[in-house]
């Protein structure tokens, strides 16, 4: 795992109404090279004034260069891609999907990270893709997700993954290895007093990164672990883990999604609650609109924020990036956050609710629970997952 280094200002964006201005400011400031990395991009108010932004930069020299998950950007390819193009910005798509009913494990590999680098010299990561926060016929509140932005020497690492991501991608499109140099190195002087580090999953060298450091925060918690997941489907070993906290003493929250863009998951996930709320972790879903965050708070500390959720996809399959923050004021503010959140927009799950569940309601959680345990097997990753 990456190593923590200091002198950084990081600040934490939550949803889209200050993670979009924030993007697009840099993005019109830019003078030389952007990196947009994104699983969803998608043709809607965000989504153009994003790509609009981008091909200003593109009019006026910049090398802007994107790259769409193919399966999360299958409408952008279609819809947003060719003007972008046409303008000047280099586009690729990681693992174009061609065929919709396909089932192969590598189908699941899917780019599922949220970056951005200008310049060099600032970052964003986080778990907020270039879409709208409120949906067409969905809840009447906003999307809720957070990222980060990033100044000081992290901006290195972190320029250092997308550029090394986008030349892979390059390379397995053209079957050759052009060169793809920097346009603008990374700025890693110091630019506040902020330790943090830059964590990945793939498919090499950091196949666990992400979930080690997560499990290594709870397993040194003290007082208090909060967890706010999308799509929270933890193997035996992140479920010991919690366990473990609550049975020392530490108080564990999990704020999980009562709304779901993506409902076998959210019934799998309940299939669950028993085990948990039987060994004192207490549970909320949010229900004010769909939860959308990977984050975490640790000790008043420890933090993370990124696109990893707990969950098989993200934690064996996809490629993923978080960054892990060790400051004070920074826990304290998403912490602060989060609590919101759980005061206005959640509900609190208790032991006797499950009970009260229809019969019907019951064996649909337990249904999709195996359909999702069959779904990590036919992947290959059922025995150690579960």
């Amino acid at each position: 795992m990456s190593a923590f280094v200091g002198g950084n200002a990081i600040t934490l964006l939550e949803n889209g109404a200050d993670y979009f201005p924030a993007l697009l400011q840099e993005i019109e400031c830019a003078g030389r090279e952007i990196f947009l990395e994104t699983y969803i991009f998608e043709n809607d108010e965000a989504g153009a004034r994003v790509a609009a932004a981008l091909a200003r930069a593109a009019a006026r020299g910049v090398a802007v260069r994107v790259l769409v998950d193919g399966f999360g950007g299958r409408s952008f390819v279609r819809s947003l891609m060719p003007g972008l193009v046409a303008s000047g910005v280099s586009v690729q798509i990681y693992r174009r999907e061609l065929r919709v009913f396909a089932m192969r494990r590598h189908r699941l590999r899917r780019l599922h990270r949220k970056l951005a680098v200008i310049d060099g010299r600032v970052a964003f990561v986080g778990g907020i893709n270039i879409v709208d926060d409120l949906t067409p016929d969905g809840p009447p509140h906003p999307r809720y997700d957070y990222a980060v932005r990033v100044e000081g020497p992290l901006v290195g690492p972190i320029l250092h993954s997308v550029h090394h991501v986008w030349r892979l991608v390059a390379w397995a499109g053209l079957r050759q290895r052009r060169p793809q140099p920097l346009l603008a190195s990374a700025r890693t002087d110091p630019a506040g007093s902020v330790r943090a580090s830059f964590l990945i999953r793939d498919n090499l060298r950091h196949r666990r990164d992400i979930e080690e450091a997560y499990l290594d925060a709870i397993g040194a918690a003290r007082r208090e672990v909060v967890i706010a997941c999308a799509y929270f489907f933890p193997g035996r070993r992140f479920r010991q883990a919690l366990v473990d906290a609550a049975e020392r003493g530490v108080e564990v929250v999990l704020l999980l999604q009562g709304v779901s863009d993506h409902p076998m998951l959210l019934y799998a996930t309940r299939a669950l609650y028993p085990f948990f709320l039987a060994r004192g972790i207490r549970l909320f879903e949010y229900r004010q609109s769909v939860l959308h965050a990977k984050v975490a708070a640790i000790d008043g500390r420890w933090a993370t924020v990124g696109s990893s959720n707990i969950d098989p996809f993200s934690l064996l399959l996809a490629r993923e990036a978080n960054v892990v923050i060790d400051d004070a004021g920074f826990a304290a503010s998403l912490r602060a956050s989060l609590e919101r959140a759980r005061a206005n927009g959640a509900h609190e799950l208790r032991s006797g609710d499950w009970g009260r569940l229809s019969r019907l309601r019951r064996v649909a959680s337990w249904a999709a629970y195996q359909l999702v345990r069959l779904a990590i097997g036919v992947a290959g990753y059922g025995s150690r997952h579960d």
